[in-house]
């Protein structure tokens, strides 16, 4: 049984860039709503509301989107586990790319009333169950393929596609309020970006046509040909995931707690919050936003190939949960001073935190599950923490000025999901470098021989 892969190094660049373009656009397309909901969908489709209660209202239909995420996470997960690492990913783009420019077509409130609110959350929804669907295969994709001193690094990859997603989202953005009037932006220039959606299914079909399954699924399904039921896959991975890794699933979500609920508080909240509360501009903060977050297509990466050299993920992740509890409240007292400079300061040192965090999670997320669950147990404790953990972020971060008027109160909501995180993490079996084609049935035969050689052992 071999640990790593043999593929080419330029097969593995065309796999990477593959797999980072297509999450990009799938994140971007996720994405670009939490901007619009920050900047205009409150008065286009909850007009009738007070200017808190509309922008609450547009940020609960944002959180819509996490919580199909969990059903996208375990449709995907029993699809990926039994025929392919691929097929999920492919059908992610072409759901997200439907659903996003569904949004961008969408009437408002003044033309056909509550049903735009309603046809929003519905839009939303099929966007949840996309992008629910898609980490897991793209995560897989890489990490699978990649050679097994360089896992670190291949799998902090995909990550880089959520925050590219989101810089460019920003940036759309950016040159659309800065180019057109506030009255033509409200009116049609937010539909822009959503149109946009097309494009993932042109990838999506790409995808499907160009890039080979993974060869630990391709082994995984040749061994499992042989026997179904008792090697490889199984008729229900996601059951089986639950009822034999369900320790593991629980702390993937513990771990993913702070490293969603900053994200989320980073790219959408505190861009409301620094143009109401404070006063800043929305050009002044987006370009902050933008610039901090593109750092991470350069920390992600470092981080997770120091985790290849570390011998550990588990090390780095600890440190930078620790770290993100500490500068909490440091980075609103930075925010609140208003001065472009010092919030920029702020969001570059914070972005690099949640990157030592977010840089190696899929690989520790892959290593923690053996071959025959591992999509259906990495995709459900990454989406339930996004539903509990970043759906609901700018929600609360909102209800908590509104009863506080303080920036105290979100710091200390960060210092409470880091100490989750801790907890998860602390508690996590890693598995450094595990044998990425090991089944659950090889994971408990070797658990069963460790035993009886130590009963073997005990006086």
């Amino acid at each position: 049984m071999t640990e790593g892969t043999d593929v080419a190094p330029a097969k593995m660049r065309r796999l990477a860039a593959a797999a980072v373009f297509a999450t990009t656009l799938e994140w971007f397309d996720f994405l670009i709503y939490a901007t619009a909901a920050a900047l205009v969908l409150s008065h286009q489709f909850f007009p009738t509301a007070d200017p808190v209660a509309g922008t609450l209202a547009s940020f609960a239909t944002f959180a819509v989107g996490f919580v199909a995420r969990p059903i996208g996470g375990v449709i995907a997960g029993h699809v990926g586990d039994r025929f392919g690492r691929k097929p999920p990913l492919v059908v992610a783009m072409l759901v997200m790319g439907l659903a996003t420019f569904a949004v961008g077509v969408l009437p408002p409130y003044a033309s056909i009333g509550v049903w735009a609110p309603v046809l929003l959350v519905v839009a939303r929804l099929v966007q949840g169950l996309g992008v629910g669907a898609q980490w897991g295969g793209a995560a897989l994709l890489l990490v699978e393929h990649a050679p097994v001193e360089r896992r670190g690094y291949y799998g902090s990859l995909v990550q880089t596609g959520a925050v590219a997603g989101a810089v460019a989202g920003n940036l759309f953005f950016l040159v659309l309020t800065a180019t057109m009037s506030p009255e033509a932006f409200d009116s049609w220039g937010w539909r822009v970006p959503f149109l946009t959606g097309v494009l993932l299914v042109g990838i999506g079909i790409w995808v499907q046509l160009k890039i080979e399954d993974t060869p630990v699924f391709l082994e995984l399904r040749e061994r499992s040909a042989a026997a179904a039921r008792e090697a490889g896959i199984r008729k229900a991975p996601v059951v089986q995931a639950i009822r034999h890794h369900g320790r593991a699933i629980v702390q993937a979500a513990g771990a993913f707690f702070v490293v969603n609920a900053v994200f989320y508080i980073l790219i959408s909240g505190i861009l409301l919050y620094a143009t109401t509360e404070v006063g800043m501009s929305k050009t002044s903060v987006l370009i902050c936003v933008m610039i901090a977050g593109l750092s991470q297509v350069v920390t992600m990466p470092f981080f997770g190939a120091l985790t290849d050299r570390m011998g550990s993920r588990k090390k780095l992740y600890l440190i930078g949960t620790v770290a993100m509890a500490v500068f909490a409240f440091p980075m609103f007292w930075l925010i609140d001073t208003g001065s472009v400079p010092l919030v920029l300061i702020a969001l570059l040192v914070a972005f690099t935190i949640h990157a030592t965090m977010y840089g190696p999670q899929a690989t520790l997320y892959a290593e923690m599950f053996p071959a025959d669950v591992r999509f259906s147990g990495a995709s459900l404790g990454y989406q339930v923490a996004s539903v509990l953990a970043g759906g609901l972020a700018p929600f609360i971060m909102t209800a908590l000025l509104a009863a506080t008027g303080a920036s105290w109160s979100v710091a200390l909501y960060i210092v409470a999901t880091a100490v989750i995180t801790f907890v998860s993490v602390v508690t996590i079996r890693e598995r450094y470098r595990r044998d990425l084609y090991e089944t659950s049935e090889d994971e408990a035969r070797q658990e069963g021989t460790a035993r009886a050689g130590a009963q073997r052992v005990a006086p």
